[in-house]
């Protein structure tokens, strides 16, 4: 990969031409808009941004776009799709879906992955009402199916309920990364057909558990991890800053296990960190596999991800196209296995460990459901020929909610007063299209992550994070960004003013219709 440039506070000036342009004469075509979202990956999992896991695909992306060294999420999966989704913290009646707004600007919307929404998201921006085309399961279901009698959950096409056996796939045994892009793909060939520009909202599964893999795909990786956590964590930590996508002066946080009293079992094995050499020859090769098939759910997602490349480059819209790749949380530690079979095959249910999430969430603190950054924080790419300068990294933050006015400033579409007979909320987040075009935005006035217990409240450059509904702990998220230092007894009256906002704040969005 060629030296990416950061991009501070220049503007662009090739941008004064092509879409945004005062002085063309003829409209261009709105661009297509296409939104990947990977499930429970840490930000160091994807190789442009350190990991040794093939993702050439999504490295792509990155060459040709930029790459955000900090984007939030709201670290797990319902409320982090609720948020990006209607560009709210909290909302209810009144929420207005992504697809809403590009359906109301004249897009083709497909869609074809996983829903899952936060109860206060209201019914109507359910898939079936919002997009033309959907396929989608709800939360947690096994890769290879059809699963067994206990893992049975419905899947939904074009709005009706179907069974496993009723999915349409292409290759065998079938997958579900792999069928997931078949339907996008064949959906994808009707919106290409039509003179309308396409929305295409892709949610894979990957790589949430359990952990199974095609073994072709596992094989790539066998053996890569007998080095172990101590090693490769340090390894990744160093190409993330030869990269350039972590902010100035990050450490490398010590290693941690999963402190979360709220996600149980707490099992040793699973949940504690250990030195990778207290460890057998027998035990190191269960865990080399263990995170082989890891790495090659994602390797399998990538491959998809370059399918659904292809086929726009070979009909000649990716070159209209803005493609958004976004993870929902950061690695999940916590312990879910149903059996004793190894993972890789239909008929295991294995998990990842805390001490490989660890890894994932090189070099922040903390995982799934946490607002530490290890939680919080994960990789944002986006792809725009001839408005995104290729191979570029910003340090300017950006978070899930702030896609909606996004979505807003490149549709062209207007924001509703009202959607089915409720006046709508207002949103809560600010366009990334400055940042887009490399120029300086105006930061929020906040950001917020992480489930209740675990919530983490910014503004500027200072953070509040707490843990297991613990006490508040204050860092200087600008020189402390892997929350090393935690400054709440010398800054005990920042951590209070700052405190005092969040409950204003949470109370002003629970409030909410």
């Amino acid at each position: 990969m060629c030296q990416p440039k950061i991009i501070h506070n220049l503007a662009l000036a090739a941008l004064s031409v092509g879409f945004f342009s005062c002085n063309t004469s003829v409209e261009q075509k709105k661009p297509n808009i296409v939104l990947i979202m990977a499930d429970d990956i840490g930000i160091s999992d994807i190789g442009c941004y350190g990991s040794e896991i093939q993702t050439p695909n999504i490295d792509r992306l990155a060459n040709e776009g930029v790459r955000f060294s900090t984007f939030y999420n709201m670290a797990k999966c319902n409320p982090t799709r609720s948020t990006m989704l209607t560009g709210l913290y909290q909302g209810g009646n009144g929420a207005v879906h992504l697809a809403h707004l590009t359906r109301q600007a004249g897009y083709h919307n497909i869609m074809s992955g996983k829903e899952h929404f936060d109860s206060w998201v209201p019914e109507y921006c359910s898939a079936e009402h919002v997009f033309d085309h959907s396929f989608y399961f709800w939360a947690t279901t096994e890769y290879f199916l059809p699963p067994s009698g206990e893992f049975e959950r419905p899947f939904y096409l074009e709005g009706r309920e179907i069974s496993a056996s009723e999915i349409e796939y292409e290759k065998a045994p079938m997958y579900k990364t792999d069928f997931i892009t078949d339907y996008a793909l064949k959906w994808l060939e009707d919106g290409i057909e039509k003179e309308n520009p396409f929305f295409l909202y892709l949610p894979y599964h990957a790589a949430h558990y359990p952990l199974q893999a095609r073994p072709e795909d596992i094989a790539k990786y066998r053996g890569k991890y007998l080095k172990g956590w101590d090693s490769i964590r340090p390894e990744r930590f160093e190409r993330m800053k030869r990269m350039g996508v972590l902010p100035e002066n990050t450490l490398l946080s010590e290693p941690e296990g999963n402190l979360n009293k709220f996600r149980g079992p707490l099992i040793p094995a699973y949940t504690d960190y250990y030195p990778w050499e207290s460890l057998s020859d027998e035990q190191k090769d269960s865990l080399d596999l263990e995170m082989a098939v890891f790495a090659a759910i994602i390797d399998r997602m990538d491959q998809n991800i370059g399918r659904v490349l292809n086929k726009l480059e070979e009909a000649g819209e990716l070159q209209n196209t803005l493609v958004m790749f976004l993870v929902d949380n950061g690695s999940c530690p916590f312990y879910s296995n149903k059996y004793n079979v190894a993972p890789g095959p239909a008929d295991s249910y294995w998990c990842l460990r805390a001490a490989w999430a660890n890894v994932g969430n090189t070099p922040y603190r903390q995982y799934k459901q946490c607002g530490h950054e290890g939680g919080s924080h994960t990789p944002f790419i986006a792809f725009w020929p001839g408005v995104i300068e290729p191979n570029t990294i910003t340090h300017q933050a950006g978070h899930v909610v702030d896609l909606a006015p996004t979505f807003l400033d490149i549709t062209g579409a207007d924001y509703p007063d009202s959607i089915k007979g409720y006046k709508t909320i207002p949103l809560h987040g600010k366009s990334l299209l400055p940042v887009f075009k490399g120029e300086k935005r105006e930061e929020p006035d906040y950001f917020i992550s992480g489930l209740e217990k675990f919530r983490m409240y910014r503004s500027g450059e200072y953070k509040i994070v707490r843990l297991n509904n613990g006490e508040w702990e204050l860092y200087n998220i600008i020189k402390d960004p892997s929350e090393t230092n935690n400054l709440a007894d010398v800054y005990a009256e920042k951590v209070e003013e700052l405190a005092d906002e969040y409950e204003a704040v949470n109370h002003k969005h629970q409030s909410l219709p």
